[in-house]
């Protein structure tokens, strides 16, 4: 009775997903019972063909299976996917969190379906090697785009999914000209690329809304361009929130200068989720500890990557102005990274820092840097360029160095462009050369590293 009962099940749900694209990950149910991709239903007292549900991989039989998030499958989860795509059939078992105890299993079930997988780039170590293997062998990888060029056929595009989000909601009234153009010149700036628009459409839906509602309280008959820039201060994500607040705090506890100058202190550019925060870092100098070699201590709450920075720059030290660093212990300090660094952006401001505190010259506290640093003391391109330069502007800062290849990168509107001066800089010599304060030690300095650019 249970066989023949499972064959009508099986039959019923081919004919009924035929073709279906079903999505794992916004479907409800349980799709796990017992670390399999399974659903079963019912109390003990509960007959166990009554009890028997097909999972996600049955009722996406002879259809498409797209699995959102697929790293965050269990390894075990992942294996009996792999089993599911490899025998095109797949039991049925498992218990209810009602039942008892009581369990059912059933003959195996049909499940040939198309998997569609989606997930982030950095987690593709969490990818069952096996599964990956079947995809590889047997399917593509394909690695998305995050912008596209901007073109006015890609302009047009973007025009059309406003068109298309204000239909969606119902309820918004449409965009106006200066509307539509405020949100392509966001699209510019979000995708942190010269040339380029994002491709992050969902949080461009987000500011459609939420300009559309502004204009609906109004009782606007069309969203301008004045509801579009108020729905971006008040739609921040919360990175936006707390990299405001922390640097508010930071400046009212003076963790931060604007003004003045000091030496071995540099106010450094980073970026927390997509906002740009000032990131102090101190540097001191000390005689050597150790009679075999100094060391460059770097504390803080640092990631690898900028761990691997802070050792780098001891390289452009020893070529630019001839001292020893093996004689001296370097100590440089990020202060309050409570929300971590992570990336080389900040290996300018480190040797900014470093050298400011070897050679005793004072450095500018209204100069914010960022940037990458080659051994050779070239300044190399960064990401987040505008969400730094925004910080730098919102801080209070009267100029920010930043790679002369990132310079078109930058999308600030005409009142941001006049609170701050933009210095590119393709080397540590243009860096030092505007954030070092006046002095006969900075000509010194600059005399010297000339010579090797």
């Amino acid at each position: 009775m249970l066989k023949t009962k499972m064959q009508r099940v099986a039959s019923a749900a081919k004919k009924k997903f035929s073709g279906f694209v079903y999505n794992a990950t916004t479907q409800s149910g349980n799709y796990f019972a017992n670390g399999v991709l399974v659903h079963n239903s019912g109390g003990l007292g509960t007959p166990a063909y009554a009890r028997v549900e097909a999972g996600a991989v049955h009722k996406a039989n002879k259809g498409v299976l797209f699995i959102d998030e697929v790293s965050s499958l269990s390894p075990k989860a992942q294996q009996e996917l792999l089993t599911a795509m490899q025998e095109k059939k797949y039991s049925i078992t498992g218990q209810s969190e009602m039942s008892s105890g009581a369990m059912v299993r059933t003959q195996p079930v049909p499940c040939d379906f198309v998997l569609v997988a989606a997930g982030n780039y950095k987690d593709i170590a969490k990818m069952h090697p096996a599964l990956r293997n079947r995809i590889r062998g047997y399917g593509y990888e394909i690695y998305m785009d995050e912008s596209i060029s901007d073109t006015p056929q890609n302009r047009a595009k973007l025009v059309q999914f406003i068109a298309q989000e204000v239909r969606k909601d119902g309820k918004i009234p449409h965009f106006r000209k200066d509307a539509v153009e405020e949100m392509i010149k966001e699209a510019r700036k979000r995708s942190g690329r010269k040339g380029k628009l994002t491709l992050k459409l969902r949080e461009l839906g987000g500011l459609v809304r939420a300009a559309g509602d502004l204009a609906r309280e109004e009782g606007a008959a069309l969203v301008t361009r004045e509801h579009v820039l108020k729905a971006k201060t008040l739609a921040r994500t919360l990175e936006q929130q707390a990299a405001e607040q922390m640097i508010d705090l930071r400046r009212d506890y003076k963790i931060f200068l604007s003004t003045g100058k000091q030496v071995g202190k540099v106010n450094g550019l980073a970026v927390m989720g997509d906002s740009g925060v000032i990131l102090p870092i101190v540097a001191e100098v000390a005689p050597a500890a150790s009679r075999q070699e100094g060391k460059i201590i770097a504390t803080g709450k640092l990631g690898s990557i900028a761990k691997e920075a802070v050792e780098n720059v001891s390289a452009i030290i020893k070529r630019h102005t001839g001292k020893d660093t093996s004689n001296y212990d370097i100590h440089v300090q990020f202060l309050q990274t409570y929300e971590g660094v992570e990336g080389d952006s900040a290996s300018v401001s480190v040797a900014a820092a470093v050298i400011s505190a070897l050679e005793e010259a004072p450095i500018r506290q209204d100069v914010a840097l960022t940037g990458s640093l080659s051994v050779r003391g070239e300044v190399l391109p960064v990401g987040g360029i505008t969400q730094k330069a925004e910080a730098a502007i919102e801080a209070g800062m009267k100029e920010i160095i930043v790679p002369r290849a990132n310079v078109e990168d930058l999308v600030l509107d005409e009142v941001q462009k006049k609170k701050i001066k933009i210095i590119p800089a393709s080397n540590i010599h243009d860096v030092l050369r505007e954030c070092l304060a006046e002095s006969s030690k900075k000509k010194a300095l600059l005399a010297a590293i000339k010579k090797e650019f």
